[in-house]
């Protein structure tokens, strides 16, 4: 008699930039979340569906748990307070390289309120070079929460993911194939490139730029073998506008060539991409462009 079939909903919370959009790319196997050293990368929740024989993880990436002083950073911690309910797993994410600060301490407080199991992944160890100072850290952590198990791994280098997935698999309950085998993620390729594009800028831009871009994509047409798309980069400021620009266009000339190399690969098409750059005042506290970055709630006037 077969093994039953084991399925269920991850989800993966944790402080900024302790590479959960790193991890969940690793974990299924192809890029579905956008990665950056910078907070708040990640602006909503991201799905990936790993298959394998005989089980199926529906993980959720969340953005980085941090203080909530505008509306979309409003909007993110209500993403990751949902990304606590009705799990059947939770990762809690912690850089083993760096003490626990407050805002792992945060993470803990919304991993309390979870029913589901917790468990503990210690990422980034290839950064801890005395593999004897993550038994301290694990002790710390214990004494702050109970969790189901703790899994030392590091996302970019690809060690420990057999024995997280291993964990993952033994924490989830028996259930159906919730997606066919072919599906990875629930991002429409819209949203992703647009993503995509906002990764490009974040890499090439300074400190003032990245919290304050937004993009939307504008047009897209599929026309045979070549997709056009048509992509407008929302700033704050003038100066950040110039910024992304650059002198005489080659930092926009840099990321759209950056960002259409990237789809091509993803998207297996060849890509004609159009970009342009808007100053959009305060857009972060406006509830409909907001709503209109957002894939699963695009509507209304983005000018509100």
């Amino acid at each position: 008699m077969s093994d039953p079939f084991r399925s269920g909903f991850v989800s993966l919370i944790g402080r900024p930039n302790t590479g959960k959009s790193t991890l969940l790319n690793a974990l299924v196997g192809q890029k579905v979340a956008i990665v950056a050293d910078k907070p708040q990368t990640t602006r909503t929740s991201i799905q990936g569906v790993l298959t394998m024989p005989g089980a199926q993880i529906v993980f959720l990436d969340t953005p980085g748990i941090h203080r909530a002083d505008t509306a979309l950073n409003k909007r993110l911690m209500d993403a990751v307070r949902a990304a606590v309910e009705e799990r059947d797993l939770l990762l809690l994410l912690a850089d083993a390289a760096r003490p626990i600060g407050k805002d792992d301490r945060q993470a803990l407080d919304l991993a309390r309120k979870c029913h589901a199991p917790v468990v503990l992944v210690l990422n980034k160890i290839d950064l801890v070079k005395d593999k004897a100072l993550l038994l301290p850290l694990i002790d710390q952590y214990r004494a702050a929460f109970e969790f189901a198990d703790y899994v030392p791994v590091s996302a970019t280098k690809g060690q420990g993911l057999d024995e997280l997935k291993k964990v993952i698999l033994h924490h989830l309950p028996e259930g159906p194939e919730y997606f066919p085998e072919d599906h990875v993620t629930d991002q429409p390729e819209r949203f992703l490139a647009a993503e995509l594009i906002r990764e490009k800028i974040l890499a090439a831009t300074r400190q003032e730029v990245p919290h304050s871009v937004a993009v939307i994509v504008d047009q897209w047409e599929e026309t045979g073998r070549l997709t056009r798309i048509f992509a407008t980069i929302r700033v704050e400021r003038e100066g950040q506008k110039a910024i992304v620009i650059g002198t005489k266009g080659a930092m926009l000339k840099r990321i759209g060539t950056l960002a259409r190399h990237e789809m091509e690969r993803l998207f297996g098409v060849k890509i004609y991409l159009d970009l342009h750059v808007r100053v959009q005042p305060g857009w972060r506290d406006k509830a409909a462009f907001l709503n209109a970055l957002d894939w699963r709630t695009m509507a209304g006037d983005d000018d509100a």
